[in-house]
């Protein structure tokens, strides 16, 4: 029959948070000079759990607890390094008759209070497992230890597994992922899945056991990862607060941990007239950080004409009457363009979805780098421009922030690449069945058809 132990997390609330009771075993008992939460063992086959918790309480403490005031927090399934297995049973306890003191003096030599976040060294590893379950809010972990593991709290050999309960909907990643992760940032709590529906990349929130909080995204490509990490090592640390920063990454896996921004995604977000106005201004300053990041380099790049027409054949039957002449005539116009005369570091994919803003403390962030490259500094702004259709108060506010108007080759490149993207997501939103970017799509081509043909572009 497995061994059942009962284990008293009396909690209280102290200067630096909520403590927990902890003892120091002694004498020429198992785990001597180890800190333990005051336990015991069930007596027998007729002393209930509940009960035999207020006896050790008494016994070991001093303190008198009423059943009332008993509630379940954790249950372990553990096995010891020599293979003994045993059910062990975690009760909190927030309310109590008497003042906790060592009552058993030939096998415990210390009692004390410790916040949750300044445990004391050295501790029982199956109690560190309880405890460790309880801080992140699961009511069951299985702490199966290997031959050879010290009884000892080790955070390298850490053996605990928690069992997420039935309100626990979301899942992680796969194993190797997680244990990629769990390696680079130590146990991981919980996981909620924030994966954007209409890619193929996963992301994932990643809820630590000791707190914290960091993303984990696993790329749909190693182009795209590549690309990702590249970034982050290279240019994105100098935006500072503005973005995350890399923790770990296996290009195995095609995965990153990166460090939390806060705010939330501006796409679909409603804000009044003042407060947008200064959010593209901080937009416009954002794309002014990201551009100036790195020093610029001579350019020779072309305009990206060599897929139109896979994107034409996909787009087709979503094109307006007149849509296919005007696609064409401005790749053609578009071929006599000058190359950029630099190019800097761009986002790639610069546009509400990908910028987070916190209106309590009013910092933006920027995440989602994996289009990163090289290239003329409008490319930024073709995917943005979409947000101030209609509102060139707001197209103002980010060329205010920016520091500089668009140059007229700039106007003229923007019009060109903004034709490029809107054919492109029209076939990507067509294959993919994603009706928001083919309406993207069809509504910018719309609204550069009536803006009329730019002075660059003109023969």
């Amino acid at each position: 029959m497995v061994p059942v132990d009962v284990h008293l997390l009396a909690v209280r609330d102290g200067e630096r948070g909520p403590e927990v009771l902890l003892s120091r075993r002694a004498g020429g008992v198992y785990a001597s000079g180890l800190w333990h939460l005051p336990s015991g063992h069930v007596d027998g086959a007729f002393e209930d759990i509940v009960t035999a918790l207020l006896r050790e309480a008494v016994e070991e403490t001093g303190i008198v607890v009423d059943p009332a005031d008993v509630r379940c927090a954790v249950t372990v399934h553990h096995r010891s390094p020599v293979g003994g297995a045993r059910i062990g049973v975690f009760f909190e306890v927030r309310r109590w008759r008497g003042t906790p003191q060592v009552m058993e003096p030939e096998v415990c030599d210390a009692m004390g209070w410790f916040a949750f976040d300044e445990l004391p060294e050295p501790m029982v590893a199956y109690c560190r497992a309880g405890l460790d379950a309880y801080r992140a809010g699961a009511h069951m972990s299985v702490h199966f230890q290997e031959p050879g593991d010290p009884i000892a709290y080790d955070p390298v050999l850490d053996r605990t597994l928690l069992v997420p309960g039935p309100g626990s909907h979301d899942t992680g990643p796969e194993g190797a992922v997680c244990a990629f992760v769990e390696r680079a940032v130590g146990r991981i709590a919980g996981w909620t899945d924030v994966s954007w529906v209409r890619k193929e990349s996963r992301v994932w929130r990643a809820h630590g056991a000791q707190g914290g909080e960091w993303y984990v995204k696993i790329h749909q490509n190693h182009r795209f990862h590549q690309r990702e990490v590249a970034a982050l090592r290279g240019w994105v640390p100098a935006l500072g607060a503005a973005a995350p920063r890399l923790v770990a990454t296996d290009a195995a896996l095609r995965a990153v941990v990166l460090t939390a921004v806060g705010g939330r995604p501006l796409h679909g977000a409603v804000h009044p007239p003042a407060s947008e106005r200064r959010i593209f201004h901080r937009i416009g300053q954002l794309a002014a950080a990201i551009h100036t990041s790195a020093p610029p380099r001579p350019g020779d790049m072309r305009l990206p004409l060599g897929k139109l027409e896979r994107h034409l054949n996909g787009a087709r039957s979503h094109l307006a009457p007149g849509d296919e002449e005007f696609i064409r005539a401005t790749a053609r116009k578009a071929a006599a363009l000058p190359a950029p005369d630099q190019v800097v570091p761009t986002h790639g994919d610069f546009q509400l979805r990908n910028l987070r803003w916190d209106p309590t403390t009013d910092p933006l962030y920027v995440i989602d780098f994996e289009r990163s490259e090289e290239g003329p500094a409008v490319r930024d702004f073709v995917r943005l421009s979409d947000a101030w259709l209609g509102r060139p108060v707001l197209q103002e506010a980010v060329t205010d922030g920016y520091g500089r108007p668009f140059t007229p080759q700039e106007e003229a490149r923007l019009t060109v690449l903004s034709v490029l993207d809107a054919v492109s997501g029209i076939s990507y939103g067509t294959s993919h069945n994603d009706p928001e970017l083919v309406e993207r799509g069809r509504r910018t081509l719309a609204r550069l058809r009536a803006a009329g043909t730019p002075d660059h572009l003109r023969r």
